[in-house]
């Protein structure tokens, strides 16, 4: 019976072991004629006065295309294959656990929402018009932890674009 366990726990962990180097976001299922990508500065619509953190979504999301995609940044927008644009639509911040005894907050919530596009240049159609939602936590009353958080609805913001440009065609 032990040899037998153990038989099939080898089994398994070659299988798994085989399976990883089966799927890869190289490439992924985007369109061959789509080769470079241009990704201007997101727009700030929100109100909230959180413009110093659109160059870092843009920035975000140029890094992960770049290293997990076939398509290559362009910052010429004339001269990209496809261009994806977007807006910070949405920013709140506000109180998310309560303390018991105190009624005052104990954590603040996050919520950034961005809008994007993308277009493909070279067909001229517009792909896709998806919103996208980032939510962190962060001790009330900490200003970098504040920030942490902003950084960390991004990067939910930038995987649920990434996640949408590999896999959504």
């Amino acid at each position: 019976m032990k040899k037998a366990a153990a038989t099939t726990v080898i089994l398994l962990s070659l299988f798994q072991a085989l399976l990883q180097g089966c799927y890869s976001f190289t490439g992924g299922s985007l369109p061959a004629h789509l080769k470079t990508l241009a990704i201007p500065v997101f727009d700030d619509r929100s109100g909230a006065g959180i413009a110093q953190f659109r160059a870092e979504l843009a920035r975000a999301l140029v890094d992960r295309i770049e290293s997990q995609s076939s398509l290559r940044f362009t910052p010429s927008i004339a001269r990209a294959d496809a261009l994806l644009e977007g807006a910070i639509i949405s920013f709140s911040d506000v109180p998310g656990q309560l303390s018991s005894t105190t009624e005052r907050a104990m954590t603040n919530r996050i919520t950034l929402v961005v809008q994007v596009t993308m277009e493909d240049r070279v067909k001229k159609v517009a792909l896709f018009t998806q919103s996208f939602a980032g939510v962190a936590e962060y001790p009330s009353g900490n200003s970098v932890a504040q920030q942490e958080a902003i950084r960390f609805a991004i990067g939910q913001i930038v995987d649920g674009i990434f996640d949408r440009l590999v896999s959504g065609w």
